[in-house]
């Protein structure tokens, strides 16, 4: 009897109420940039170095102008969204005062060279003369010695000031303890007056790369000291990788103490002696703007650990991921595209590709309504289509073959799952069904390479009272946020079903052959479904996949990588034969996301796969059962025999088997 309701429920779901929750069409599955319009903004737009970025662009220019100490700047974001681009585009407007660096002597402190900032070309002009003054010196010309620098006695400098007057003075007493050497300077930094301000990127920061070295040529220290990046960097930019920087040690320390207070130590070339001189630079700082590179984690670490960093870095450019697809946008990414073609050589770039082209941008973004900012994977997209196309011009077809030859070349794990699951090594249903299990499904990376593939969940359910058991977590293979997830399921029960009795199960769920970490919470919604299945004995659809967050009011939330999860189960069930009845649960929120490849499309189109957007756990249980979900009446009770009744009424069961007997 109960087989033949099951039954009748089944039919008459699928026939009296197959409309209520809508699978995707492919009209509304297949996107693409419209050739016409492509070809009107073309020429439209010119190429800018900087695009979709205006509120970093804002902060950026704010904290490269400011000249009060502590307007350093930290910019967040991810490599290839132009942040070191920008810093040179924005310093090319600029004309900032330049200076040149040089050691002189110090006559009180010689164990403390003293650095010279001296603005352009004011550093050539004194190293010449104080050259022709050291010759005179070695003559025992005093007099001429003195003639030779008296030009530059009135100086504001008082470091500068302070050399040239010890200089007289020992030119008057015509003292022997005056040498060449030390009436020398060693210039380490020569700039042009007039000249756009320097951008100096350090790939490779050590402390001997930032501040330099001391050598043993010269007698005098401040003669055998040079230069580095940071210090080149006088009356411009340092740019600097911060995960670099704290890799090297004590080397963010010493950043730190420059910025302040314009310190730093040079250490002795040899590497086996401890020498270090710390010379003396009373305002260098203040004509260095250093400029940090790292992630938005990264920054808010540093917040949150270190007391001195928003107090030396008071400005944050955060350069995001994505831009609005809007005109002009797109405009500017064809003006790039083209302008890469032309500065690169490529072959002309005809309007399909660039369509082409703009939809990997939006696919890269996670978004038909955006683009993303990292313009250097479009760029890189186009240099593999000029390779493979023709002779004369770059077209669509060029560009998809690009990505078919990446799939192939990056395919390789990807091929073995799939093998796997062919001959059977890794037990997956593909149609059928089955109760307590469900494919979920995931994205694996390798590289530059990512893909989806099906990832079996399954539940045991029996009385107890330990609750849900995530049999990963307890293996130590479960992150927080999977832990999160699942303890959302409980609270998902709780507020759902048990609201007269307590909430008394042993639920074990379990990702089938997964010998690796589990994280991420996009797989909550599976594990929820096959709960719920193996809670209420209710078999679920094996043919349906589904991916998807949930919160505890059964809300289904938004997930990434929706494109891979959804071509890599349709991969799996082409490679097994299509059925017509395969498909994916996904949350509503992602069908702006959707940028599938034509083989699914197509299928789409066939109805030989299906999309099916849902927005509740009600409606997911509807697909994957085939039966009504039910909604609980005014008088508190589900209807009968619809999927909420019966796992309401079987964890009622589940209670009274778990209270202890009187």
């Amino acid at each position: 009897m109960g087989l033949l309701i099951d039954r009748f429920f089944r039919c008459w779901y699928h026939w009296g109420m197959e409309l209520k929750i809508k699978e995707l069409e492919a009209s509304q599955v297949r996107f693409s940039y419209d050739e016409k319009a492509v070809s009107l903004l073309k020429g439209r737009y010119s190429k800018s170095g900087i695009i979709g970025q205006p509120r970093a662009v804002a902060a950026l220019k704010m904290g490269m102008s400011v000249k009060s100490r502590g307007y350093n700047i930290y910019i967040s974001g991810e490599e290839g969204t132009g942040r070191r681009t920008a810093v040179r585009i924005l310093a090319s407007q600029m004309r900032n005062t330049q200076y040149d660096l040089a050691y002189a002597y110090n006559f009180s402190s010689p164990e403390h060279p003293v650095l010279l900032c001296l603005p352009s070309p004011q550093g050539a002009e004194l190293r010449d003369a104080c050259l022709a003054a050291s010759l005179c010196v070695q003559e025992k010309n005093y007099d001429g010695a003195w003639n030779e620098l008296e030009k530059f006695s009135n100086t504001d400098n008082l470091q500068l000031r302070a050399f040239l007057q010890n200089i007289r003075l020992l030119c008057e007493k015509k003292d022997r303890s005056l040498t060449a050497e030390r009436v020398q300077i060693n210039l380490i930094s020569e700039r042009k007056s007039g000249a756009e301000p320097p951008v100096v990127c350090e790939y490779h920061p050590t402390e001997e790369a930032l501040f330099g070295q001391l050598g043993h040529k010269y007698k005098e220290d401040h003669m055998n000291l040079s230069g580095g990046s940071l210090l080149s960097a006088s009356g411009g930019f340092f740019v600097v990788n911060m995960n670099q920087v704290l890799d090297h040690g004590e080397l963010w320390s010493a950043i730190k103490l420059f910025a302040e207070s314009s310190s730093f130590s040079v250490y002795d070339e040899d590497s086996q002696s401890k020498r270090f001189i710390r010379p003396e630079a009373s305002s260098l700082a203040s004509t260095v703007k250093i400029i940090l590179l790292g992630s938005d984690s990264l920054y808010d670490r540093l917040c949150e650990t270190d007391p001195q960093f928003l107090r030396l870095f008071k400005v944050c450019a955060e350069f995001d991921f994505s831009m609005p697809a809007n005109e002009e946008n797109v405009g500017l990414t064809i003006a790039y595209i083209l302008d890469h073609a032309e500065r690169n050589h490529l072959k002309a770039v005809e309007d399909s590709a660039l369509c082409e082209l703009l939809k990997y941008s939006s696919w890269y973004a996670e978004s038909r309504e955006e683009l993303t900012t990292k313009l250097s994977v479009v760029s890189d997209l186009l240099s593999e289509a000029d390779y493979l196309a023709g002779e004369v011009a770059i077209d669509g077809e060029a560009v998809r073959r690009a990505l078919r030859e990446r799939d192939f070349a990056n395919g390789i794990t990807e091929s073995r799952i799939s093998q796997e699951i062919e001959n059977g090594e890794m037990i997956i249903s593909l149609e059928g069904t089955k109760t307590g299990v469900i494919n979920g499904l995931a994205v694996m990376d390798r590289g530059l390479a990512s893909f989806g593939t099906p990832a079996v969940i399954s539940v045991s359910v029996a009385p107890g009272s330990e609750g849900i058991v995530n049999i990963e977590h307890e293996v130590g293979l479960s992150g927080e946020i999977h832990d999160k997830g699942l303890l959302i399921l409980e609270g998902y029960l709780r507020k759902q079903y048990a609201r007269n009795f307590a909430l008394s199960v042993y639920a074990g769920i379990c990702f089938e052959q997964s010998y690796s970490e589990v994280d991420g919470d996009s797989a909550s919604s599976s594990e929820l479904f096959a709960l719920l299945s193996a809670i209420g004995e209710l078999p679920v659809r094996q043919e349906i996949a589904v991916t998807g967050s949930v919160n505890q009011l059964g809300d289904i939330q938004p997930v990434g990588g929706i494109n891979e999860k959804i071509t890599g189960f349709f991969d799996i069930c082409a490679s097994a034969g299509l059925t017509g009845r395969q498909g994916v649960i996904i949350p509503v929120q992602n069908m702006k996301s959707l940028i599938l490849p034509d083989r699914v499309v197509k299928a789409i189109e066939a109805k030989k796969f299906h999309i099916y957007p849902v927005s509740t756990v009600d409606q997911g249980m509807e697909i994957l059962t085939l039966r009504p979900s039910g909604v609980r009446s005014v008088k508190g009770t589900f209807p009968t025999e619809t999927v909420n009744r019966i796992i309401e009424d079987r964890l009622r069961k589940l209670y009274e088997l778990s209270r202890p007997a009187s």
